[in-house]
C-alpha cells in the first residue's frame, strides 16, 4: 500500500517540558495504527498534531501524501493521481503536503475537511435532537445536498448498526450508542483518515466490542485509513493491523499489535507485597441512616433505607451495587454534602464524636474538613496549573519552596513518579491525559490531610498499569500515613484486590456486609453483569 502520512522527527513541548520526542513512523492508505501507552505518554497530543487540531509541533514535519484537484477542493489519498475527480471530473495531482507549514495552511483546511476525529469522552452530540438529525447536521456542514441528507444519514446509521434508534433523542441513549452516533457524524465527511483518540476507554466490555467491530467495518468499507489511540490493550488486538508502544513521548517499539500489547503488560508490576492492614477502633459509625425524595412522577423515593455499618481506622472499606442502588446518595451523607431524613453519621475527630446529621461548625462543619471526597466527575481549575491546583486554587496557602515539596509528595501518594510529578506542576488542566487529571484530582483531595478519604470510582478512566499504581498509592497512604478510605465503586477487580470489607447495596439498604471475597460471591450474575455495564 501506499503511505498516506509521514511523520519525521516530530516534537512537542508545553513550557519547555518535551511531551513527544522525535517521533517518526508511517501509515499507509486504508491501514488502521494503534498508538498504546499508559496515561500521559503523549498519546492524544501526537493524534491532534496529526489531525491538525491545537497548537503547531515544537519542530518536525506531518506529511500527508495527497491526491488534490485543482478544479474544486476535493482531496483524496496520493493513488488517485493521475484519475479525474469524482466531483468535476478535473485531473487529480499528487502533492506532499507538510501540514503544518505556513504556506500550506489552504491546504491544510482542505485536508482538514477530509479527515475526522472522535475525542475522549466528549460525545459531542446535539442532546435535544434525534439521532438522525445529528447525522443530518454533519451531512449539512460538508454541504452535502439538502434533499439528499434523510437517506444519506439513515444510510450512515445503518452502517452502524445504529437505524433502530434513529428517532430517539440522543441524549437518551447509552455511552455505546452515542459513540456509535459520533463514527456515524465522522463518516459523513466522508474521510481519508480517522483519528479515534480513547473511543471506547469508558465503555463496559461487551459495548465496546460492537464499536471496536463497526471501527474495523467502516475503516473497510470506505477505504479509509485510522489511527486509534488506548491506554487499553483490547480495541489494539481487535482492530488493528500495527501498533506503537509509546513511552514517555518516545516510541519505545512499533510492529504486531500482539507483540506490542505483550512488551506494554510487561510494564504492569503487581508484584509489591503489602502488609495486611492493622485497623483500629471504628472511626465512623453509620445508625439508621434513611434519605427519602418526593417527586412529582415517581412519588416517594427511598435512596437510602435504614442503613446501619461501621468503617474501622485504616480499613479500606469499599460500598458495591448497581446504579440507582443509594451509593452515591449514602456517600454524598458520608461527607456532609447532604442531610439524611433520619438516622445517625458519627465521625470519630480526635477523641470526640460528632454526628455529621447535626448542622453547626462543632458538628458536621467541624468533621468536613477531615473528610475527603473525590467525585466520580471531578473537576480542576482549567486556568490554573498543576502547582495551583493543589495549592491556592484550594485555599492552601504555603511558602513556594513548600508548597512544590508538598505537592510532589502528594502526586507520589497520587500515582506519579518523583520525575513525573516534577514535570507536570506548571502545565496545565488540558496538557495532562484523562488519567492524568484523574489523579491531580486525587492529589488534590490527599493534600489537605484527611482521615477519611472517599472515592467515587477512582479507576474509572485508568490504564491497566496506571490502576496498579493508584492501588499501591492507596495501600502505601494506608500503611505510610493512617488513611482511611471509602471505595465506591462498579469495578469489581478493583474492589476484590483492595478492600478488607465491603457493603452490598439494593435499593438503597445494605443486604450484605463482610470481608470481600464473601461479599462478591452474594453477587447475582444480574448484578455482575450490569455492574460491568456501567463501570
Amino acid at each position: 500500500m501506499a503511505p498516506l502520512i509521514t511523520v519525521e522527527n516530530l516534537c512537542k513541548e508545553f513550557n519547555g517540558t518535551k511531551v513527544l520526542k522525535n517521533i517518526s513512523f508511517e501509515i499507509d492508505e486504508g491501514e488502521i495504527l494503534g498508538i498504546i501507552g499508559r496515561s500521559g505518554a503523549g498519546k492524544t497530543v501526537l493524534m491532534h498534531l496529526i489531525r491538525g487540531v491545537d497548537d503547531a509541533p515544537t519542530s518536525g514535519k506531518i506529511i500527508y501524501h495527497i491526491a488534490a484537484c485543482d478544479g474544486c477542493s476535493y482531496i483524496g489519498p496520493q493513488s488517485q493521481a493521475g484519475g479525474v475527480c469524482p466531483r468535476c471530473g478535473k485531473k487529480l495531482v499528487a502533492a506532499d503536503v507538510d501540514l503544518w507549514a505556513e504556506e500550506n495552511a489552504k491546504m491544510k483546511r482542505r485536508i482538514m475537511n477530509r479527515t475526522a476525529i472522535m475525542f475522549q469522552r466528549t460525545f459531542a452530540l446535539y442532546g435535544d435532537d434525534r439521532v438522525i438529525e445529528n447525522v443530518m447536521h454533519a451531512l449539512a456542514d460538508i454541504g452535502y445536498p439538502s434533499e439528499k441528507q434523510v437517506s444519506r444519514a439513515a444510510d450512515l446509521l445503518d452502517e452502524v448498526r445504529l437505524s433502530h434508534r434513529m428517532m430517539h433523542i440522543a441524549r437518551d441513549l447509552s455511552g455505546g450508542e452515542k459513540q456509535r452516533v459520533v463514527l456515524a457524524r465522522q463518516l459523513a465527511k466522508d474521510p481519508i483518515m480517522l483519528c479515534a483518540d480513547e473511543p471506547t476507554g469508558t465503555l463496559d466490555v461487551k459495548t465496546a466490542k460492537v464499536v471496536h467491530s463497526m471501527l474495523h467495518q467502516a475503516s473497510i468499507d470506505n477505504d479509509m485509513a485510522m489511527i486509534v489511540s488506548s491506554h487499553f490493550s483490547q480495541i489494539i488486538e481487535d482492530i488493528c493491523n500495527r501498533a506503537i508502544l509509546l513511552e514517555d513521548g518516545v516510541i519505545k517499539d512499533l510492529g504486531k499489535p500482539a507483540e506490542i500489547i505483550e512488551q506494554f503488560m510487561k510494564e504492569a508490576d503487581d508484584t509489591e507485597v503489602f502488609d495486611a492492614g492493622e485497623l483500629g477502633e471504628p472511626i465512623l459509625i453509620a445508625k439508621d441512616v434513611v434519605k427519602r425524595y418526593i417527586t412529582v412522577d415517581r412519588g416517594m423515593i427511598r435512596a437510602v433505607d435504614g442503613v446501619s455499618y461501621d468503617v474501622k481506622e485504616k480499613e479500606i472499606f469499599g460500598i458495591i451495587g448497581t446504579s440507582g442502588a443509594g451509593k452515591t446518595t449514602l456517600s454524598k451523607i458520608m461527607s456532609g454534602y447532604l442531610e439524611p431524613t433520619s438516622g445517625e453519621m458519627n465521625v470519630r475527630i480526635g477523641d470526640d464524636w460528632v454526628d455529621m446529621t447535626k448542622a453547626g461548625v462543632d458538628k458536621r462543619g467541624r468533621a468536613k474538613k477531615y473528610i475527603g471526597l473525590l467525585h466520580q466527575e471531578y473537576d480542576l481549575y482549567p486556568h490554573r496549573n498543576v502547582l495551583d491546583n493543589l495549592t491556592d486554587s484550594i485555599g492552601l496557602e504555603f511558602p513556594k519552596e513548600l508548597a512544590m515539596r508538598k505537592a510532589i509528595i502528594t502526586l507520589k501518594m497520587a500515582g506519579f513518579t518523583e520525575e513525573k510529578s516534577r514535570a507536570i506542576l506548571n502545565r496545565y488542566p488540558d496538557q495532562l491525559s484523562e488519567g492524568e487529571k484523574h489523579r491531580v484530582a486525587l492529589a488534590q483531595v490527599l493534600i489537605r490531610e484527611p482521615r477519611i478519604i472517599l472515592l467515587d470510582e477512582p479507576t474509572g478512566t485508568m490504564d491497566p498499569i496506571t490502576k496498579i499504581d493508584v492501588k499501591h498509592s492507596i495501600l502505601h497512604s494506608r500503611e505510610d500515613m493512617d488513611e482511611t478510605f471509602i471505595v465506591v465503586s462498579h469495578d469489581m477487580d478493583f474492589v476484590r484486590e483492595i478492600c478488607d470489607r465491603i457493603a452490598l447495596m439494593r435499593g438503597g439498604k445494605i443486604v450484605k456486609i463482610g470481608p470481600t471475597a464473601e461479599v462478591l460471591e452474594y453477587l447475582t450474575q444480574e448484578e455482575i453483569e450490569r455492574m460491568a455495564t456501567e463501570k
